[in-house]
Parts: C-alpha cells; sequence; structure tokens
C-alpha cells in the first residue's frame, strides 16, 4: 500500500488563508447549486447531548458533493456557557473523505469554517430572496456566526443602518466595536429586540436562548421584509409564518426532524410543511425555483445549517492553502 498523508489546517493556517468575503459566498454557493443540481447526498444532522447539566450538545453533520468530489462528517461542539469559561461556545472539526475509497483526505478546524459558512448561507438566501434596495438590517444575536452574517450581508448590500440586539451587554459592545471597525461604518447597538427588529428589510434572529421563547413579534416585522431564524431554540412567535408569501430552507429533510430549531413548533404544529413550503435555497440557487419575485413579498427563510456548505467551503480553503503553501501533511497509513 502506498503511504496515505491526510491535509491538515488548523486555526491558524485558516486565519492565513484570509479567505476573502467573495470566496466564501463562492464556495459556499457552489455547494447549495450541486444540492438544486441533485448530485449531492445529505443525511439529516444528528445529536449527542452528553449530559444535560453541561448546557451543550455535538451536532454531527455528513453529507458527499460529487461535483467536488468529497465526502464529509463535521463534529461541532455548541454549549452555550462556554463565554464563563473564556471560551467560544462552538469547536469543530471537519474530515474529509475520497468517497470511493472512504480514505481519510484531510481534517481541517470547523470552528471558523461553521461561522463562515453560515454567514455565507445567511447571505446568499438574502442574495435571492430579499429586496435588493435593502439598506436596514436587524440582527438578534452576537455569537461567531453573527460576526460573518453581519459582514457578509453588508458585502452584498452595503447597509445605511446595522442594528445589533443581544441579551449580554459586555458581548453586545464589544461584537459592535469590531464590525464597526471592520466594515467601515457605524454599528449601533441596540437594548431590546423591538428597537432592532421593527422596520427592518433583513431580519436575522440568532439567539442563543436556554428554551423556546417567543421574543420576536410578528407584528414587528415589515411588509416585504426577509426573516431568516435560525436560534437552536424558538424565539418567534407561531404566528410568523402567517405573513409569509415564501417560506424557503436549506434542506427539508433536515428541518421537518429532530429536537432542535427555529421553527420546530411550527412544523409541529402543520404550519410548515412540504406543502406550505416554496422551495430549498439550492434549487433556487440552481434556477430551478424562483425566488423573490417582487418587493411587496415578505419571505423566510430558515436554515439549519448544511454538511454540504461545510465541505464545500473546507475544499476552497484546501485548494487555496495549497497554493500558498500553507497547513501541514500528516502520515495516516
Amino acid at each position: 500500500m502506498k503511504p496515505i498523508y491526510i491535509d491538515y489546517l488548523n486555526a491558524l493556517d485558516i486565519e492565513a488563508l484570509a479567505m476573502t468575503d467573495a470566496e466564501i459566498i463562492g464556495a459556499v454557493e457552489a455547494g447549495l447549486v450541486a444540492q438544486g443540481n441533485g448530485q449531492t447526498v445529505i443525511e439529516p444532522r444528528v445529536h449527542l447531548e452528553p449530559d444535560p447539566s453541561f448546557h451543550g450538545h455535538f451536532n454531527v453533520l455528513r453529507g458527499y458533493v460529487a461535483p467536488l468530489d468529497a465526502a464529509g462528517v463535521k463534529i461541532v461542539g455548541d454549549y452555550v456557557d462556554n463565554y464563563l469559561h473564556g471560551l467560544p461556545s462552538e469547536f469543530g472539526i471537519l474530515n474529509l473523505f475520497d468517497p470511493r475509497t472512504g480514505t481519510p483526505r484531510a481534517i481541517l478546524d470547523a470552528t471558523v469554517i461553521t461561522d463562515m459558512r453560515t454567514g455565507a448561507v445567511t447571505a446568499i438566501g438574502a442574495k435571492h430572496l430579499a429586496k435588493k434596495s435593502s439598506k436596514v438590517l436587524g440582527h438578534i444575536g452576537a455569537r461567531g456566526t453573527a460576526y460573518w452574517n453581519v459582514r457578509l450581508l453588508d458585502h452584498l448590500f452595503d447597509f445605511d443602518e446595522i442594528r445589533v440586539h443581544s441579551r449580554r451587554p459586555e458581548s453586545r459592545d464589544a461584537f459592535v466595536a469590531k464590525l464597526a471597525a471592520d466594515l467601515g461604518k457605524p454599528v449601533m447597538a441596540v437594548a431590546d429586540w423591538k428597537s432592532c427588529v421593527e422596520g427592518a428589510d433583513i431580519v436575522v434572529e440568532a439567539s442563543r436562548l436556554p428554551e423556546p421563547q417567543p421574543l420576536l413579534k410578528t407584528e414587528w416585522i415589515k411588509r416585504g421584509a426577509l426573516v431568516v431564524p435560525y436560534g437552536t431554540m424558538s424565539a418567534v412567535e407561531l404566528s410568523l409564518t402567517d405573513i409569509m408569501q415564501k417560506i424557503v430552507v436549506d434542506d427539508w429533510g433536515q428541518c421537518k426532524t429532530g429536537k432542535f430549531g427555529s421553527l420546530r413548533a411550527h412544523v409541529e404544529t402543520g404550519r410548515l410543511s412540504e406543502a406550505t413550503l416554496h422551495a430549498e435555497l439550492g434549487q433556487i440557487a440552481a434556477g430551478f425555483k424562483p425566488g423573490r419575485q417582487s418587493d411587496g413579498e415578505t419571505i423566510l427563510f430558515w436554515h439549519r445549517g448544511l454538511s454540504l456548505s461545510d465541505i464545500a467551503l473546507g475544499k476552497a480553503m484546501l485548494a487555496k492553502a495549497a497554493d500558498k503553501g500553507i497547513g501541514q501533511r500528516l502520515r495516516f497509513a
């Protein structure tokens, strides 16, 4: 047997790659297009909850992207109290394999990959589903994925006004300061949900609630807005889906099952079903279903996170790392 090597990119390597906003969005959209073209396999995510008292769980995401010739498994921990230990709430590892032989090909730190690809899916959803004239963003949440939501959305829309709210003022203020510095424009920290959401063209809800609580009120959503809720625990009212002309998800297979998700109650009560679902985002990205068709449409986009996006972004990072001579090769066998 020939020697087998694994490409390894740690967090410092990925930082050194300096992936541009356009590179991140382009890689993730390629994965969505492959999904829309029926060139992928997605297994619904599964969870491991070691002990409820730890206030966290692991997500295991699995997928195959034929055009990228890669199968992958990502394991990511999601622990809401990690800030008490000076740690990010999420740590992840992405493993990539040869889909024909099962040979391991690469291991990547997936903590930042998770943040980047989540922000990219939010941005790509808005590219197809938000009004082109959107100028006001209301963002709930200040965790790792929130940064890339705002950064990549602003890359596409160049907002006139960005509002951010989260429950802890210290994290909210630091988050706003970093965004303002990186984007080179003012970012507003607001003290409550209503001030953040009401009248915004694009609303992103990425809260970290310990249990479901309807804090985002349907009456605050203006006609023609795009609403993107993806908190682990639901923060929206049941009536939210009643005002939507279109509801889009990233993958219906994983949205209709499982314990977690911002629209779990809407699925369980029949408000969101195959009959009421407009499309998966990949179908829109690949041109099989329409996105926004008028400025008057109020649209909801729920994404739970796709293994395909991790795999696509991981492959793009490996290609750039090879060009730049970044990373390590580990002897496996």
